[in-house]
């Protein structure tokens, strides 16, 4: 019986007789391997694309190393920058991240820059000069092309400093080719720089540029003043520290962010740390010769909040492929169930004739590793090509365990069967179900009281098995609830005219082929896939409602405009945006930020001064979420010219005066008294609810100072496209000024939140694992009709020949399969509504948004029931399918019993 020609000949043997079975369980570990070995990959995928994603938007200059060295006073040579740039090189090629294609940037910059006494340059209203700084580029001619005059060189060492400013900033100062550029004196002397050369820089944005003041164009980096740098050439390196009040080498590393990996974080983290602080930034300052040698960035705390943000969207994103394992083990355990009752008799016999049991088992292991290992080899060797990844050994260990699970359990179950029995099989039942029940109250419990997500923690897996330890729970009550409840209805039934309904009733109650009660594993798999759908599917609509509710509190509505300082939107534009198809509430408002109540205890204070339609306010106020208002007060007619105009004020502001009416002056310089009709908490306009605010009603204070009359800014609620907006305001503003007008809708901020890959990643593993799930639950109902199918057809065979006609044949089918779909949708549904209820106010969905949002998950009713409803319509049309191929097959099969060929 061992002989290993005897048993290959046994297996061919037995695949030939049973080429159906064989062929389904090459299909089941074909789907199951390339589900196991692809679910890795595509979250390695995802976490690389996320990180990838998140250092990028954080720009060139967060992502690099930021080598920084006085300048001492002595000769100073671009050969010495190169030297220690190669060190840093070559020190780099050994590290756990490479630089950036873009390669390093390096140089010398002064410490600040001048203000510039020229007269004819331009200036500011307030008459501030412009600065400039001196700079040194070794290879700026490479990054930009000269438009006019010479790269600068040579130049006397008392003469003016020869530079080169761009076209765009010398273009904004007023400055022109040959301008000398006079510095405002100070302890160094009188200082000047001559303009020998213009250029336009040939990617103005680009990588190169990064991180230095205003290379390529005139800008305001600190207050309204115009500032901009200029390039020196290598003769004139002594001469950039008189100027800028000191002189600074400098080299900046440009990570390759695109090459990182998210397993890998933590080692490429530590190697940047240690450039930063540690071994590696003492080890450059000894070999640089430099002993100030100064390294920082921004990557350190870049990638602690990468991981953070991986490790929060982590047991989130893992719900949906736990389910998917949950679902496919129990099918992988119904197959190997169903397939070894088929063969019972013959393992039995086998057993009786003298075979071992390890005889057996080896070969059921044999016949079914000819069919297993095939179809899992390819399902695991189309993912690893489909889906390249660095990283494959997390697919390898995924697609080998499924594949063992495949092959030992038909040969487990094989054991049992020729075993003697140990002990009563209602009794292990019990202890297995109270064991379950157990680690079922202790997951609840752990994410009770740890959350769903720990901040810092990693993945703990009975923290993302809890929703599946509530289904398996749920499926084993209901597997004991089940033959009570169908038996009720069968005993209705009964009373009722009729034979299908009460028979199809009585053997599902009872279990095909006469069991004392049905099988509890389909059971168990539809439960399983219904809870957790219903209760992901919770999450991901929490998801979308809070990113509306989000992006509604962030633009002040489903869309705003707001004008420049002191500009107004054109009252075109109000008009004509409030006519758009989809908008309910159009709202122009004035807002001034530069007011100032009097009459408070402090005697004055500053303010932002609201005027409004008070109705239409409270509307945007109430949808919004913020700063409600009650627009009663605001609402009745003017008093007169002379009386306070009402108004709400914010609660630091209101009660401050006995009489209740406070003086307001608004930052164009006019007056108005108004008076206290009511608190107001924040507003909708604004963000947060710190500031100390005034709504004042748009009649009667536009009625006494017409500058309120023109909107600063316009809101509406309703369904509003941001791009009709923006053609709407280049049709209605001045020529040349729609891009100053800011334009905003909630879709819009909905769009920007749900763009990061780190959501998107997480939400489509959910939904093809759900899907993956439904599939295994549905073969788990079509295993189950298959294994007793034989039984049936015998059945209504005896039931034809008494005049059972085929169609009441298909619905008897119906009525003893859809029981168990129906039980199995409703208690799903049930027991998913119970694992948002006990699950949902631990999850922290902020990471999943994209902004910080309350904790919790509330349950909605939808999602749950949409989920419920689909698979137990998926389970319905494959019964429908089955008894109406099927079943009539077996049946003619049965009745033809006997006939001679």
């Amino acid at each position: 019986m061992t002989s290993p020609s005897t048993g290959a000949g046994w297996v061919r043997t037995r695949l030939r007789a049973a080429p159906g079975p064989a062929a389904l369980a090459a299909l089941l570990a074909f789907v199951s391997v390339l589900l196991a070995t692809a679910l890795p990959r595509a979250l390695d995928r995802g976490a690389d694309q996320a990180l990838r994603s998140f250092l990028g938007s954080a720009g060139p200059a967060a992502g690099s190393l930021h080598v920084r060295a006085d300048v001492k006073s002595g000769p100073q040579t671009p050969q010495g920058l190169d030297s220690t740039l190669e060190v840093l090189r070559s020190r780099i090629a050994s590290a756990a991240f490479a630089t950036a294609p873009d390669g390093p940037v390096h140089g010398t910059t002064g410490n600040k820059p001048r203000p510039l006494s020229n007269p004819e340059l331009t200036r500011p209203a307030d008459e501030i000069d412009p600065t400039l700084q001196l700079l040194f580029l070794p290879e700026a001619r490479s990054h930009a092309r000269l438009v006019a005059g010479r790269w600068p060189d040579g130049g006397s060492a008392d003469g003016p400093v020869p530079v080169a400013m761009s076209q765009s900033a010398a273009d904004t100062l007023g400055a022109k080719l040959g301008t000398v550029l006079r510095a405002r004196p100070d302890v160094s002397g009188q200082l000047n720089a001559e303009i020998v050369g213009l250029y336009t820089a040939d990617d103005p944005d680009g990588v190169y540029w990064t991180g230095l003041l205003c290379p390529t164009r005139a800008c305001h980096p600190v207050g309204p003043g115009w500032a901009t740098s200029a390039l020196v050439g290598p003769d004139a390196l002594e001469r950039i520290g008189p100027w800028g009040s000191g002189a600074v080498d400098f080299w900046r590393i440009p990570v390759d962010t695109g090459a990182l990996r998210a397993d890998r974080l933590s080692a490429t983290a530590d190697d940047v740390a240690s450039y930063v602080a540690g071994p590696t930034a003492s080890a450059l300052a000894r070999d640089t010769g430099r002993a100030d040698l100064r390294i920082t960035s921004e990557l350190p705390r870049l990638f602690k909040e990468a991981r953070e943000r991986r490790q929060a969207a982590a047991p989130l994103a893992a719900i949906g492929p736990a389910g998917l394992a949950g679902v496919a083990l129990v099918v992988f355990c119904l197959a190997a169930a169903l397939t070894a009752a088929r063969r019972e008799a013959e393992l039995r016999l086998l057993r009786a004739r003298g075979g071992s049991r390890a005889g057996i088992v080896r070969r059921v292991l044999a016949e079914n590793a000819v069919t297993v290992l095939p179809a899992a080899l390819l399902g695991a060797l189309l993912p690893l090509v489909l889906l390249p990844t660095p990283r494959i050994l997390p697919a390898l260990c995924a697609a080998g365990a499924v594949t063992l699970a495949l092959l030992a359990a038909l040969p487990v179950r094989a054991f049992v069967l020729v075993s003697p029995e140990r002990g009563p099989a209602p009794r292990r039942r019990l202890v297995a179900e109270l064991l379950v029940l157990a680690a079922t109250v202790a997951a609840v419990l752990q994410v009770r009281r740890r959350g769903v997500a720990p901040a810092g923690a990693d993945l703990d897996p009975l923290l993302i098995a809890a929703p599946l330890l509530l289904a398996l729970s749920g499926g084993l009550l209901l597997a004991r609830l089940l033959p009570v409840l169908v038996g009720a209805l069968s005993r209705v039934a009964g009373r009722r005219p009729g034979l299908i309904g009460f028979l199809g009733l009585a053997r599902a109650a009872r279990g095909a082929g006469g069991r004392a009660r049905p099988p509890v594993l389909p059971l168990i798999a539809l439960l399983a896939a219904v809870t957790t759908g219903g209760f992901g599917a919770t999450v991901l609509s929490s998801v979308e409602s809070a990113r509306t509710t989000v992006a509604r509190a962030d633009v002040g509505g489903d869309a705003r405009v707001s004008a420049p300082p002191w500009a107004t939107v054109p009252r075109g534009f109000v008009e004509a945006a409030g006519a758009l198809p989809g908008v309910r509430t159009s709202l122009g408002l004035w807002m001034d930020h530069e007011a100032f109540v009097f009459g408070t205890d402090r005697g004055f204070a500053q303010t932002t001064v609201i005027v409004a339609d008070p109705r239409r306010y409270a509307e945007l106020a109430r949808v919004v979420g913020r700063g409600q208002i009650d627009p009663g007060p605001l609402s009745g007619p003017d008093a007169g010219a002379d009386a306070p105009v009402p108004a709400l004020f914010s609660r630091e502001l209101d009660g401050q005066s006995p009489d209740g009416v406070y003086r307001l002056r608004l930052g164009n310089g006019e007056e108005l008294r108004a008076r206290s009709a009511g608190v107001v908490k924040g507003s909708p306009a604004l963000s947060g609810d710190a500031r100390a605010i005034v709504v004042l009603p748009a009649g009667p204070v536009t009625a006494r100072i017409a500058a309120t009359a023109g909107a600063t800014h316009w809101f509406a609620l309703g369904s509003v496209g941001e791009d009709r907006l923006k053609a709407l305001m280049e049709a209605s503003a001045p020529a040349g000024t729609a891009d100053r007008y800011l334009v905003r809708t909630s879709g819009g901020a909905v769009e920007a939140l749900a763009s990061d890959p780190l959501q998107s990643s997480a939400e489509r593993l959910f939904w093809a694992s759900l899907a993956g799930a439904a599939g295994f639950a549905v073969l788990a109902v079509l295993l189950t009709l298959a294994r007793t199918g034989p039984d049936r057809a015998a059945l209504l065979a005896r039931l034809r020949t008494m005049g059972l006609r085929p169609r009441q044949g298909v619905a008897l089918i119906v009525a003893e399969s859809l029981p168990q779909a129906v039980v199995a949708a409703v208690g799903g549904a049930g027991v998913a509504a119970c694992a948002v209820l006990l699950l949902g106010p631990a999850v922290d969905l902020s990471t999943l948004v994209g902004s910080d949002v309350p904790v919790g998950v509330r349950f909605a009713a939808a999602p749950v029931l949409t989920q419920a409803l689909g698979l137990a319509a998926s389970v319905a049309a494959a019964v429908l399918v089955e008894a109406a191929v099927s079943g009539r097959r077996q049946i003619t099969t049965e009745l033809r019993a006997g006939d001679r060929p």
